[in-house]
């Protein structure tokens, strides 16, 4: 077989391959309503294009260091101090090409075969397949819907193992929008520092997406301790809606650090020189547009919400981070496709739904939940009443 192991067992990302055919079957001309993509759908704010567009005129086209370059890791650095009271000397921060790459690079300087990862569930969908490629072990702990899709200490506890590597925690939670408070986080470190060779890899890309008041606190700023236990990672693309820029980045001790900037120098050396030059100017910049796009996020996910729960066989909970939704459509399987079983009926059940009314939905068994699907409200609110509408009047015939 020409496929090495370590890939012939993965698949797509199942989030692009979603809009991937949503947008196929706009190029064709039908009218789709895709609530898919995780990206914002508002322009980069326009200082941070000047920015990039800057830098490539003044000949900001050449290799930085691999890891990044000094001023940008500063200006992290600086980040992680002010907003977040984490102190990391610019050496213990990479730039990488994304946040997805930031935890790639993490996984592979960490993981090896046999070793367990657990990976609370609903969880983002690359994350299994990351560490599968390292030859991991995906250990899942259930968030319970009833528990607003959070895993519990105990829970944490038991799933826990001498072959424990890593423990992944995103909030707010790509597919869910559930983030935990700070005495949540408290009682979840507390478990960790019992466990003292596991590290926790904090995914705290939506931290600026926070909605009726909820707290964020990152989780190495928790308890005295942490910070040798975590790696931080984050990234410009959903706070600044930079998402094609690809610049992630990630912060944590210093000889994880050099391992993930070891393998980075021999995989894509350093991030677009250019697109580090705008996302220094979105850390250091004007900062007025971040708050325009959370709240237009709340306004949307307000009304989702309502137009979800009127609907029959769906049940939404209102999410309080990042801008998805994940409603409970076990109810209404039952009555699109009556005769549907196994663990994928939630793709069954979006396939129908975008050949029939042509509304783009993710399918919750992606994200190890086959009871929901995912729906994004990075998108106009004229796409939420056109879409939902359609969803709507379908389901109730």
């Amino acid at each position: 077989m020409r496929i090495s192991k370590r890939t012939a067992g993965l698949t797509a990302s199942i989030t692009l391959a979603v809009d991937a055919k949503a947008k196929a079957m706009k190029a064709q001309g039908v009218d789709v309503v895709g609530f898919g993509a995780g990206e914002p759908d508002f322009d980069t704010p326009e200082n941070i294009k000047v920015a990039g567009i800057k830098a490539i005129e003044s000949g900001a086209t050449k290799y930085t260091p691999a890891t990044g370059s000094p001023e940008l890791k500063k200006a992290v650095a600086a980040k992680f101090l002010n907003e977040n009271g984490l102190k990391y000397d610019p050496s213990q921060v990479i730039i990488a090409c994304g946040g997805k790459h930031a935890l790639f690079g993490a996984m592979m300087a960490l993981v090896d075969p046999g070793d367990e990862v657990i990976i609370p569930a609903p969880y983002w969908v690359s994350y299994p397949d990351m560490v599968a490629v390292c030859g991991g072990k995906s250990v899942f702990v259930d968030g319970r819907e009833d528990h607003g899709f959070k895993i519990t200490p105990d829970q944490l506890r038991q799933a826990l193992t001498k072959k424990t590597k890593v423990i992944i925690l995103n909030y707010p939670s790509n597919p869910t929008g559930a983030s935990y408070s700070v005495k949540e986080l408290e009682a979840l470190a507390d478990v960790v520092l019992e466990h003292p060779t596991a590290v926790v890899f904090s995914d705290e890309i939506y931290e600026h997406l926070l909605y009726d008041k909820a707290e964020f606190k990152s989780f190495a700023a928790l308890r005295p301790g942490l910070m040798d236990r975590t790696v931080t990672f984050n990234a410009v693309s959903k706070t600044y809606s930079m998402t094609g820029w690809r610049i992630g980045y990630l912060a944590g001790p210093a000889d994880i650090i050099k391992a993930v900037g070891d393998l980075q120098s021999h995989s894509t050396s350093n991030p677009a020189t250019m697109c580090q030059k705008a996302a220094l100017e979105a850390l250091i910049g004007d900062q007025s547009s971040v708050e325009k796009m959370r709240l237009e996020f709340d306004r949307r996910r307000l009304r989702m919400v309502e137009l979800l729960n009127a609907m029959p066989g769906v049940k939404c909970q209102k999410p309080n981070g990042a801008f998805y939704c994940f409603p409970n459509v076990r109810g209404a399987i039952s009555k699109v496709l009556p005769k549907a079983k196994g663990p994928t009926t939630s793709a069954a059940f979006c396939e129908k739904i975008l050949e029939d009314i042509h509304v783009a939905l993710v399918p919750g068994c992606g994200f190890g939940n086959d009871d929901c699907v995912r729906l994004s409200f990075a998108t106009s609110m004229a796409n939420i009443e056109k879409g939902l509408g359609r969803l709507g009047e379908y389901l109730s015939r």
